[in-house]
This record gives structure tokens, C-alpha cells and sequence, in this order.
């Protein structure tokens, strides 16, 4: 089991039974090459997981069985020691065309490797997966055996696959390799350490460590949306117009930039958030129905996500415009038509966000006539919690997207019936206060006030981050 000093666990099984979408959920690694094609797999690979720049532990995809009869024909005619199958079947068939696969399987059992064996819970069982299945029971290590069971898996041959397996393995599990969650992987390996004696000392060791970087992971996306939610308040555009008949597009002109900035921030951070659970290869899509392919600024975000208006009220954060306007006008002798002025700035500002939006407006005088418009800071706290929902949305999405997942699931299409539908909504009250004091605080710059408050705010993020990934309940 043990492959310098670390548990080495060697995945085997019938071609095309998932071998290798168990590795790759396993390992956390979504680089692993995964095909419908049988026998994709000719070479072992090792997958090591690797937390805080160690390696804990070590998974090997191999190529699947292609001899099956003929080597258990062999092993059952092999007289030598017990511990020695593997190595002397390599030794005696390394150069026969007819066991490439099989010698190259074996090895890694040959040099100490536990066996999980994977087998495919949709389909029958057969004699085929007997003659495995008594190859691997010959070679006396400890053994697991994993039922893929996929969605279209029949009871029926679940409880076949089920019966025949606790005659052949010290343990059986069932295990979904593309919808497994982090709870369920950890399950698998409390069920590995508890196989052998001798394992458990190494897996425990292993299971604190994942558990230990599970808990930073989450710390860590915690102040990713806080960073995020910082970042957004304080963001403001400015422009200088020469004549207050520029100041109608400058305005139109920010709004639009101003929506490109936030969205582009948000994205960042979902990036990053998606980055702290290795999902690095393949981009992630989100389902049709999702609410997060709804415009931050639209109506059905508002009205879905974040806070009620009483809600707002209670906890401080009503009243204002989600995105102010602020506009400086030097008279200079110049007679503006100013009302005209702020109302189309209050209608193009509506307009751009596509919400009801009001824009403040400051009138002082400056030198030479010229004209300031600024679009931000974010002061109405909505559109604060519905930037943390969001982000709790998508990583309740990506903590649940298995890594060997390469196809998209379609849920349903998900109904709302006025209510909110996001976390912040269910936040209590002295939450939604600390949130609304930390959104004031932002907009007043005062470092040492923010750094007090943000760590409240930290706090109260873990906790519902550990709620999310601990609940089997997604938001759509």
C-alpha cells in the first residue's frame, strides 16, 4: 500500500467501467483523460494529491483487463509464494503480446499498491467480472470494491453487483464518480483506512490533512467575496465635460462602463473561487436555468437574490441609489437648465441598469465652466447581497461539480414564487446588521474600522460557506 512512504492505491477494473472518472474525482484532478472509448487507457498513471506542497497520497489509473481468463488460468496453476503473484506473473509473461495489459495492471500491486476495484453498477453482472474479480482475491492484498452507480443504474443489478462483490473484497462501497461530493470522498476513504490494520495510522494522517485544506478552502473563498464585495463598494468612474451637452453620454457612456468593471470583478472572483476546489482545466458551465445567467443588474436577480425590502430596512441598508451619480458643475456665468440636467442623468441611469435606479446629484461650482461626472460608489446595499449570493451560488455549484464530470446535467427549470431564493435572505438579524455596518463603513474608507468589521463579516461567510458544502441542498 505504501509507495515511498505514501498509500498508493491502484484503480483496476473492466475497460469503460469508470476507472478513470474515479481517479480523477479522487485525486481532485479534472486533467485525467476520460473517454466512452473503451481501452483508452494503455499505460498506469499516477495521480498524486498534494496539500500544502506534500504529497498525502497517490492514486494510479491503469489500463483495464483484456485477459482476464487466461490470467487467472495462470495464476490458479502458480505454485510459488502467495505474496509473490503479481511479480512472477509480470516476470513470466513480460514479453507475451497476449498480457500487456494485464502485466501493466499488475504492477503497481506488485510493488505494494492497494486494490479498488471499480466495476460498472448499469449493466449485469457476468462471468467476465467473476474471473476478475478472483484474480485479484488470488493475489491476497487488501482490496475495496467500488459500484459505479450511475444514474441509470437498475436495483436489480445493483444488488447482484452487490452480492457477488462482498465475496471477493474486504469492503464494498457505492460510489457515484460524477456527482461524489467532498463528504462522500472522505466516507470512501474512512472505508479504505478501516480495510487493513495496518492502513490506518497513514489514512488518518491523510484524512486530517484533506480535512484541514478543506477548512482553509473555505476560509479562503470566505475572503475572496469579501475582497470582492470591498473591491465593488469603493469603484468609481469619473469624466470631465467642456459643455453640459456632453454630460447626458458621459453619464450613459459610465453606466455602461461602470456594469462592464463590477461584472468583470465578479467573474474574477468566481474564477478564483473555482481555482481554490482545482477545477482548472475545463471551463465551468452553468446550467440553462441557473439564476447566475441572469444580469447582476436585472429585475429577477433583485427580486430572487438578496435581501427583502424590510429586511434592507431593518438591517440598515435601505434607501439610496445602487450606483450614485455625482455631478459637479462649474457655473462660471453659464445659466445650465440643470433640472433637465439631473433628470436625464436619472433616466439614463435607469435605462442603463435596467433597474429602478436613482442617481444623486452634486452641484458646486468649479474653475473654467468644466463639468464632473462620476458614476459610483455602489450605495444602495442590494446590489451588495446580491453580489454575495451569487458567489455562494456558484460555489455551491462547484463544490458539487465532481472533477471527472465532462458533460452538463440539466436540472429543472426552478420556479419562484416571490420569495428569495438566495442565502443572505436567511442570514439573522445580527448578520444582516454586521453586513450592513461593513457596507457603510466601505464607503467611508476608515482602515481601521473596515479591518474590525471585515473579520466579523469573514466570520459570518465561513459559517454559511460550511453550511453550503455540508447541506446536499444547491440553489438553482
Amino acid at each position: 500500500m505504501m509507495k515511498n512512504n505514501i498509500p498508493t492505491f491502484a484503480i483496476l477494473g473492466h475497460p469503460n467501467e469508470g476507472k478513470s472518472s474515479v481517479v480523477s474525482t479522487l485525486a481532485e484532478d479534472d486533467g485525467v483523460p476520460i473517454s466512452p472509448i473503451p481501452g483508452e487507457t494503455k499505460k498506469c498513471r499516477e495521480y498524486p494529491v498534494i496539500v500544502d506542497g506534500r504529497e498525502i497520497i497517490r492514486f494510479i489509473d491503469t489500463p483495464g483487463f483484456q485477459q482476464p481468463r487466461k490470467t487467472c488460468e495462470w495464476m490458479k496453476r502458480y505454485q510459488g509464494p502467495g505474496d509473490q503473484i503479481t511479480a512472477e506473473f509480470i516476470i513470466a509473461n513480460g514479453h507475451n503480446p497476449d498480457f500487456i495489459d494485464e502485466c501493466e495492471l499488475l504492477a503497481p500491486l506488485a510493488a505494494g499498491a492497494g486494490i479498488i476495484y471499480v466495476a460498472d453498477g448499469s449493466r449485469p453482472y457476468r462471468s467476465t467480472d467473476a474471473v476478475e474479480m478472483e484474480i485479484l482475491r488470488m493475489t491476497g492484498l487488501p482490496r475495496m470494491a467500488i459500484i459505479n452507480a450511475k444514474e441509470k443504474s437498475r436495483a436489480d443489478f445493483l444488488d447482484e453487483w452487490k452480492a457477488q462483490a462482498r465475496r471477493n473484497f474486504n469492503t464494498v462501497r457505492m460510489f457515484n464518480a460524477h456527482q461524489a461530493t467532498y463528504a462522500e470522498r472522505i466516507e470512501l476513504l474512512e472505508s479504505i483506512k478501516n480495510i487493513d490494520p495496518d492502513w490506518q495510522p497513514h489514512l488518518a494522517e491523510v484524512i486530517e490533512a484533506l480535512k484541514k485544506d478543506w477548512d482553509q478552502r473555505i476560509k479562503v473563498t470566505a475572503a475572496i467575496i469579501i475582497d470582492m464585495i470591498q473591491n465593488i463598494s469603493r469603484h468609481t468612474l469619473k469624466k470631465t465635460c467642456d459643455h453640459d451637452s456632453h454630460v447626458l453620454s458621459a453619464k450613459t457612456a459610465l453606466h455602461e462602463q461602470f456594469g462592464k468593471d463590477i461584472s468583470h470583478m465578479e467573474k474574477a472572483a468566481h474564477k478564483n473561487i473555482r481555482k481554490q476546489f482545482k477545477h482548472n482545466i475545463f471551463s465551468y458551465d452553468l446550467p440553462a436555468h441557473s439564476i447566475l445567467n441572469e444580469d447582476l443588474f436585472s429585475e429577477k436577480s433583485q427580486r430572487v437574490l438578496g435581501l427583502k425590502d424590510w429586511q434592507l430596512a431593518i438591517a440598515g441598508g435601505a434607501g439610496g441609489a445602487a450606483i450614485g451619480a455625482k455631478i459637479d458643475l462649474a457655473t462660471a456665468g453659464h445659466s445650465f437648465a440643470l433640472g433637465a440636467i439631473i433628470g436625464g442623468i436619472i433616466g439614463a441611469g435607469t435605462a442603463a441598469l435596467g433597474v429602478r435606479h436613482a442617481a444623486t446629484a452634486k452641484i458646486s461650482g468649479l474653475p473654467l465652466g468644466r463639468i464632473k461626472v462620476q458614476v459610483g460608489p455602489v450605495q444602495n446595499s442590494r446590489i451588495l447581497y446580491v453580489l454575495i449570493d451569487r458567489a455562494l451560488i456558484y460555489f455551491s455549484y462547484v463544490i458539487n461539480w465532481a472533477h471527472s464530470r465532462r458533460d452538463l446535467a440539466e436540472g429543472p427549470q426552478p420556479t419562484y414564487p416571490g420569495g428569495k431564493i438566495g442565502y443572505t435572505s436567511a442570514w439573522n438579524s445580527s448578520g444582516k446588521q454586521v453586513f450592513a455596518k461593513f457596507f457603510k463603513i466601505l464607503q467611508k474608507e476608515d482602515l481601521m474600522k473596515t479591518e474590525k468589521i471585515k473579520s466579523h463579516a469573514i466570520q459570518i461567510l465561513t459559517k454559511t460557506l460550511y453550511q453550503i458544502s455540508t447541506s446536499s441542498h444547491r440553489v438553482e
